[in-house]
């Protein structure tokens, strides 16, 4: 874990996080309290529509808890790593209240094929949206 986010994660969570699959094949690492409500809703959900049963599937059946040691470090299990395809170089992304975890490659190639911030494609929520 990046040293900027080491003690903010030691105050809110004492280091305890949660990681889990995602369907974009990364990895998504809450702290615990902001996990916790995201699978209580989820298991609230029926499980007889398939479409949120697959999502319980992936997102609660691949969670894990895990703790950064002193240093910052987490051990990721090898189904996880399997699953997103981990190799040595990753790239740990801040996305409010989790990260994704990707691996170098496949971030790379998200983002020589996606269109940016322009263009057409863009979702009717975003127009007029600006940094």
């Amino acid at each position: 874990m990046p040293a900027r986010h080491r003690e903010a994660l030691a105050v809110r969570c004492a280091g305890r996080l949660v990681i889990t699959a995602d369907s974009d094949k990364c990895l998504l690492l809450y702290p615990l309290p902001d996990w916790e409500p995201i699978q209580q809703k989820l298991m609230a959900l029926s499980s007889l529509n398939p479409r949120i049963r697959d999502l319980q599937r992936l997102l609660v059946g691949y969670a894990e808890d895990i703790e950064m040691d002193a240093a910052g470090r987490v051990l990721i299990s090898p189904a996880l790593r399997d699953f997103a395809t981990l190799t040595k170089n990753v790239v740990l992304v801040g996305q409010n209240n989790k990260f994704e975890l990707w691996d170098r490659e496949k971030w790379d190639q998200l983002h020589e094929h996606s269109a940016g911030f322009g263009g057409a494609d863009l979702p009717p929520e975003l127009e007029g949206f600006s940094l």
